[in-house]
């Protein structure tokens, strides 16, 4: 399953995102995929003023930033994915 991150280029809370989700031991199971929403004028509508802004693919739920290692851990958990 995809757990996209979906991001911009230059912003620094995305960077500090990204370093947070790169502590998380994700398994074959889970692939981090980034989004830069610049690329896409739906995806700049949806989360303009939000990003970072993490989501499960086939999930309606998403998690804003800040969040943490176990912020991600407790999302993915309700979206029944363990690590």
């Amino acid at each position: 399953m995809n757990l996209f991150l979906y991001h911009t280029a230059g912003c620094h809370l995305c960077e500090l995102a990204e370093q947070e989700l790169s502590k998380l031991p994700l398994k074959d199971t889970v692939s981090l995929v980034l989004v830069d929403i610049a690329d896409s004028e739906p995806l700049m509508k949806q989360y303009d003023v939000r990003i970072p802004v993490i989501k499960l693919e086939s999930v309606d739920s998403d998690l804003g930033w800040p969040f943490s290692c176990e912020d991600v851990v407790h999302y993915l958990a309700q979206n029944n994915i363990e690590l």
